[in-house]
């Protein structure tokens, strides 16, 4: 598989120096890592708002910016959108004229992607006549998403765009990035500093500690590199799924769910039968039993398998599957009393009220 960028760049500040070199494969590359660790400074460098003091960038074979060759193309020339924290429509103008303005301003050689395919894709036709400062924060993502999509980048670069929505509608946005790579196959990089948002999205991820390249490989994989963990947020590890409303039980307290052949027991929430919803189990809500438990309220008892075991920190992250990946949370103790070990069977048990819809 071909690579869309590749990178060798130095970026200093004072007290602060920035060093990458690697290349990014098609699809979506996540950037992890604390605040600052040279997250933005990285996306900025790639997108033409800041220059490297050294090395060189090249996007789909263009140079877009090389120190021995005194070339640096100019934002504007290098066919790259980007999605910011914050949510910057102009505000006197509609979502159509929003979505329209970059479209008008790309040559028409150069447009592959229409706009009235953004529109139905982020599912914004409600919302065309109406201005920024009557939509949701989460609406107001969807629209910088289509406006910088309506330009036909070569590249998607998105600053922690999930970092000013709350969580109830963090899912949705998640969905509507993978439709984006699934049904247009623009590569993006996006910068994140939440491991559980790169799990649930990225092919690949590169994390970053104080301007060093810590690790670069699959996400699930980079949990475990050496180094990485300084770098990790675990306290806030959490699985992340879309499952398919089947049924609602308000006489229980509960809605049900599929996640591939598992019935899930959710809180109750809202969406209609047949539609897809995003949910949340943080690592460390998840129970662990080596034999299937009997008369617990827990709703949730899933029979899997152990792929791995890595410790991470003071704590052991186990990595488990059935149709899906399942990341788990013990403590070393847990570990040696379960005889955990790559392989064996073992129960998931998840109460209901551990699960949480971010739609």
């Amino acid at each position: 598989m071909g690579q869309v960028l590749d990178l060798r760049i130095q970026k200093s500040y004072p007290g602060f120096h920035l060093e990458v070199a690697t290349a990014f494969p098609p699809g979506i590359v996540a950037v992890f890592g604390p605040s600052g660790s040279g997250k933005t400074t990285l996306l900025n460098c790639v997108a033409g708002l800041a220059a490297p003091d050294d090395g060189e960038i090249v996007l789909k074979g263009q140079e877009l910016f090389s120190s021995a060759k005194k070339l640096n193309l100019p934002p504007e020339r290098r066919r790259i959108g980007y999605m910011f924290q914050e949510s910057l429509l102009f505000p006197h103008l509609t979502v159509r004229e929003n979505i329209l303005f970059g479209y008008k301003r790309t040559p028409p050689q150069l447009r592959r992607i229409d706009p009235p395919q953004l529109v139905a894709l982020l599912e914004l036709e409600p919302l065309m006549e109406r201005r920024p400062d009557t939509l949701s924060a989460g609406e107001r993502q969807r629209v910088v998403l289509a406006r910088a999509l309506a330009t036909s980048p070569e590249m998607l670069l998105l600053d922690e765009p999930l970092g000013s929505l709350h969580s109830s509608i963090k899912g949705k946005i998640l969905r509507y990035l993978k439709a984006v790579d699934r049904d247009l196959s623009i590569p993006m990089v996006y910068v994140s500093h939440s491991i559980s948002e790169v799990l649930a999205l990225a092919h690949r991820v590169l994390i970053l500690n104080q301007g060093k390249q810590i690790a670069f490989d699959e996400p699930r994989r980079v949990l475990s590199t050496p180094g990485a963990s300084p770098a990790m947020e675990v306290e806030t590890l959490e699985n992340i799924f879309d499952v398919v409303v089947i049924e609602h039980r308000p006489s229980s307290g509960i809605s049900l769910a599929k996640l591939g052949g598992t019935t899930l027991a959710l809180p109750p929430m809202g969406g209609e039968v047949g539609q897809v919803v995003s949910i949340a189990i943080r690592a460390s809500d998840i129970i662990l039993a080596s034999l299937k438990p009997e008369k617990i309220s827990a709703r949730n008892i899933i029979p899997v398998y152990i792929e791995q075991i890595h410790p991470l920190g003071p704590r052991v992250l186990v990595h488990a599957r059935q149709d899906y990946q399942w990341l788990v949370e013990i403590t070393p103790d847990a570990l040696t009393n379960l005889g955990l070990q790559q392989g064996k069977e073992v129960f998931l048990i998840i109460k209901s009220s551990s699960i949480t819809p971010l739609d």
